[in-house]
């Protein structure tokens, strides 16, 4: 079996993080995000990967290489121009290898999944469709694309995100094709599976099928996002067989120094050679490699990016602080602040509290 795995995106909404690394190598509970796809891929039997990338492209292959060492065999194609995600599908057609009638899945290169790819293969195949989608139940389904099903789970429609949904069903972003789907995709320009290949489809009287579970999902687009998905993983709420340790509140590499007066749960991750000092409390974050969290700061649910150091007594709640900034003592960063790289914040000049 062969897929493609879109990661062409610039991962603006993980800024700072993502100004020189693309979203899908950001480290997640300690190995690049893209590192537990690939694994979940192998791991259902896929052994043809070709990644359509874009932003940065060179660093995946520099990361990556030709997948061995996962157990692939990886190709890549980048795409120079925007083409949306019929098109960047479209783009990498040449490589794949199946037959007309053969199936390829396609994966949105920023999503957490642990559902059955094994089973939604079944049901492709058991339906004979043209596309076969996985689907799940969200609360609030204003996000995202909604995807109204019938009875034996025949998609009815597409509808993207709109203020009053028809249904809290929505697109999880993996889907399979039949190749010959894929090849009457326009080439060369923008066209988006949603909007366009969907709904043509469905006109055509094609057979599109919705895979609905309730496994665990989770689009991995927010800062916010981004510290569940590694908190979950460390925790073993979604398996990972690339995770480089056991699960547990906290994973820490072996590198890393951790005082034993120091506090660390949640989930949290704390990266090779990074440093967390005396009566430091650190919930539910992740701490990239060479970080230093000094005496007495506390940091929940908080990225701390690689050589960064957050000074004494600060507080970090929500805050993305970019790769060699240093935050100084006592500043409070709450509700989604974020510091750039190499940016130093002077001690006490941040806060949201009193100075008693």
């Amino acid at each position: 079996m062969e897929a493609i795995i879109l990661v062409g995106g610039r991962g603006t909404r993980l800024r700072p993080l993502t100004l020189g690394v693309p979203k899908p190598l950001l480290p997640v509970a300690g190995v690049p995000f893209l590192a537990h796809l690939l694994a979940r891929v192998r791991d259902a039997g896929i052994d043809h990967v070709v990644l359509a990338t874009s932003y940065r492209a060179a660093a995946f292959t520099e990361h990556f290489g030709d997948g061995e060492a996962f157990g692939l065999d990886l190709e890549y194609v980048t795409e120079e121009e925007p083409l949306g995600t019929g098109g960047g599908i479209r783009n990498v057609a040449d490589r794949l290898r199946s037959a007309a009638d053969e199936p390829v899945f396609v994966f949105n290169g920023d999503i957490l999944s642990g559902h059955d790819l094994k089973a939604q293969l079944t049901r492709h195949e058991e339906r004979q469709a043209a596309v076969t989608l996985h689907l799940v139940r969200v609360p609030d389904a204003r996000p995202f694309g909604c995807v109204p099903i019938d009875e034996h789970g025949n998609v009815q429609a597409f509808m993207e995100k709109c203020a009053e949904p028809v249904t809290n069903i929505i697109n999880a972003g993996c889907y399979i094709f039949r190749r010959e789907v894929i090849d009457a995709i326009p080439r060369g320009r923008v066209v988006s599976v949603e909007r366009e290949v969907f709904p043509a489809l469905l006109a055509d009287g094609s057979t599109v099928v919705g895979y609905l579970d309730d496994a665990y999902w989770l689009d991995v687009g927010t800062p916010h996002a981004f510290v569940r998905a590694s908190c979950d993983l460390v925790r073993g709420l979604v398996p990972s067989s690339v995770l480089p340790g056991p699960t547990g509140e906290a994973l820490v590499m072996p590198s890393a120094a951790v005082s034993d007066a120091a506090a660390i749960a949640g989930g949290t991750f704390i990266g090779e050679d990074a440093r967390v000092e005396v009566n430091a409390l650190v919930i539910g974050s992740v701490v990239f490699p060479g970080a230093v969290i000094e005496a007495d700061a506390v940091v929940r649910g908080s990225i701390v990016g690689a050589g960064a150091r957050i000074g004494a007594g600060a507080v970090l709640d929500g805050a993305v602080i970019g790769e060699g900034a240093h935050v100084g003592a006592r500043n409070e960063l709450i509700g989604g602040a974020r510091v750039w790289p190499q940016v130093v914040l002077p001690p006490v000049s941040i806060r949201f509290s009193s100075d008693e």
